[in-house]
């Protein structure tokens, strides 16, 4: 007979053991936005690019009403559907498994007040700088961010000229799924001409510095 103490070492050693398997598993079930774009899982980085393809293309073709409704439709006729076979199959088989859905209709689906408050704060603190950071920008705080700016604004006409916002969206979703791999396979090439470029910009704001007056000369503190 095994001594109490060593099936109390096993058990507790078993149930750290289930314990680690169960937190890897939950950490491979829950994908970052970071996994999806760089196809960690293809199955799953597919699917939603698959969706959020279609769904931009249907927001381009029918209005926003029109693609909800038919999206809940599809949703429900989906469900219905289900139902009634599982319903069918049961009365057949004359088995009890009760609802299909039962399941999924216990699983809590509210959201903590906790979780709330953190993304509202977090939320809030994201807009505050970007509010300060319009208003530096707007009141030329700092001349050459200013005409950074304007210069960004004054090409964005252009875009909004030969693009609308759902193309502009639709290219931005195609550009978010192959970016992110494309730049991993050439990250040095792409690292050492960005390098270059960066430089270039520099060393040109540095001469545009130079030849400004000196009250809207860039001042940074060291």
């Amino acid at each position: 007979m095994a001594d109490p103490m060593t099936q109390s070492a096993q058990i507790s050693s078993s149930q750290g053991l289930a314990d680690g398997q169960n937190s890897v598993a939950a950490k491979d079930s829950k994908m970052s936005v970071k996994d999806l774009v760089h196809w960690r899982d293809p199955k799953k980085s597919g699917v939603v690019f698959g969706l959020s393809l279609l769904t931009l293309l249907s927001l381009a073709a029918f209005s926003v009403i029109s693609v909800i409704s038919y999206l809940l439709l599809a949703l429900l006729c989906v469900t219905i559907s289900f139902r009634i076979y599982k319903s069918v199959v049961q009365a057949v088989q004359k088995s009890n498994d009760g609802h299909p859905f039962k399941a999924l209709m216990e699983k809590d689906v509210s959201i903590p007040p906790e979780t709330f408050h953190k993304h509202v704060d977090v939320s809030l603190t994201h807009i505050n700088r970007f509010l300060k950071q319009m208003s530096k920008l707007f009141l030329v705080e700092d001349l050459i961010d200013s005409l950074k700016l304007a210069v960004v604004m004054w090409l964005l006409t252009y875009v909004g000229a030969v693009f609308n916002g759902i193309t502009i969206l639709i290219l931005a979703d195609i550009l978010l799924f192959a970016v992110p791999p494309f730049y991993e396979k050439n990250k040095t090439q792409i690292d050492r001409y960005m390098e270059i470029a960066r430089t270039q910009v520099n060393t040109t704001m540095a001469k545009l510095q130079e030849k400004l007056p000196g009250a809207v000369k860039r001042t940074k503190a060291e």
